[in-house]
């Protein structure tokens, strides 16, 4: 007996704006997700719908974490209030004012309609909602306490988000004012330093050393300015391009990054405020550690961080205490491997990996506060002295002259 084995592929679908007369002619429009617009016609024919017109509906805006974030927390508050599902889901889609997040979520709702569990229709979209954000709503369906997960689930998003959002603060200042540095000190070398040359030249004097050094560095911009912006644009381009493909660049940028003057040690408590975080909504939740463990590693947003869980999750899964396995690695500080030994010895795990992150979140806090106060004087010396340095540099030849004549 030979078996054929046949392997149906799922046609993409796509929205469709229509509009149209029905059997008594009036005027009418509508929305369809189908595979093309053939099928929307025809669709639209059985209906007793005279189509005059079809447009391929626009995706909107991009969906962000943040987008997830405030859906989860809806969701969990209408759930919470009693809305069934599915008209929750209604409720936040169709009154979502990006339509690429509308679309997501009544995607979401036909799946569940046609028989598919929450967790697997969110398994479906593995962009927007990872292994960590599944499990959960796995378990809370499972558990019948979907409503508690998804608060929960909310909770962590924002705490999480608001980390990510102070860790940007904290580095967006000084590379804006980098940046910002930069351009006004391109736009002296070839506008402004030009114009001084050609005024020195009718001197017939031997200039200052620091205006003939300031002078040659612009004659270097006024030539190259070209290679220069390219250079760096092409630079910083290429940098990002093998950042987010190569593993092996991830981890030596990550490691580096742990290891930067004031901001490495920002990093470190932040990831491993999130690492703490993750795996406490995890546990909480009724996750196996082995499997929670391979959530939080992908959460963890740190090269070093994610092989260090890795290494722990296969340390646990033969037989070893989860502080064990955490010494093993020598990325966390002896506090957080005190507080899990504890947890571990009495039963409260979830609850001191809570306290961890509460306390990390905390440090990063005080940490980004002191950092924004201590950068601000140090970004104005470092500006003044540059920019100062070459004012005086141009108007040395000047105050030189001045004294001859005086």
């Amino acid at each position: 007996m030979v078996t054929i084995a046949t392997s149906e592929k799922k046609v993409k679908e796509f929205n469709f704006l229509w509009e149209g007369k029905d059997k008594t002619g009036r005027a009418i429009k509508g929305e369809m997700r189908a595979a093309g617009t053939v099928v929307v016609t025809s669709t639209l024919r059985k209906q007793g719908v005279r189509v005059t017109k079809i447009t391929k509906a626009r995706a909107g805006g991009k969906i962000t974490d943040k987008d997830i974030t405030l859906f989860t927390r809806q969701l969990a508050t209408m759930m919470k209030s009693g809305v069934p599902l599915l008209q929750a889901f209604d409720i936040v889609g169709k009154g979502h004012s990006n339509r690429a997040v509308g679309k997501l979520l009544m995607d979401i709702k036909s799946e569940v309609e046609t028989g598919s569990s929450l967790a697997n229709a969110f398994k479906k979209h593995p962009l927007y909602f990872d292994s960590l954000f599944c499990n959960l709503v796995a378990a809370g369906e499972a558990a019948g306490i979907l409503d508690n997960l998804l608060d929960r689930l909310a909770t962590y998003k924002e705490k999480i988000q608001a980390i990510k959002g102070k860790i940007k603060s904290a580095l967006f200042y000084p590379v804006s004012i980098i940046m910002v540095a930069f351009i006004i000190t391109a736009v002296i070398m070839i506008f402004v330093i030009p114009a001084f040359k050609e005024l020195f030249q009718g001197f017939g004097a031997d200039l200052p050393a620091p205006t003939l050094m300031v002078m040659t560095i612009s004659d270097f911009f006024v030539a190259y300015w070209w290679a220069i912006f390219g250079g760096i644009g092409g630079g910083l381009y290429v940098f990002f391009y093998t950042w987010k493909r190569s593993a092996a660049m991830q981890h030596v940028m990550d490691r580096l990054a742990l290891r930067l003057p004031i901001f490495g040690e920002v990093i470190r408590k932040a990831t491993i405020a999130r690492w703490s975080r993750t795996l406490s909504t995890m546990f909480a939740a009724g996750v196996p550690l082995v499997e929670a463990l391979n959530s939080v590693a992908g959460a963890a947003g740190n090269q070093v961080y994610y092989e260090a869980t890795k290494n722990i999750q296969n340390e646990v899964s033969i037989g070893s205490s989860l502080v064990d396995a955490m010494m093993a690695t020598s990325v966390f500080p002896p506090m957080v491997l005190q507080m899990v030994s504890i947890g571990e010895e009495s039963g409260s795990l979830d609850a001191m990996l809570s306290k961890i992150a509460d306390f990390f979140e905390a440090e990063v806090d005080d940490a980004v506060e002191a950092l924004s106060s201590l950068m601000e004087p140090l970004i104005m010396v470092v500006l003044g002295t540059l920019i100062g340095g070459m004012v005086v540099a141009m108007y040395l030849p000047i105050f030189k002259m001045g004294q001859v004549v005086g």
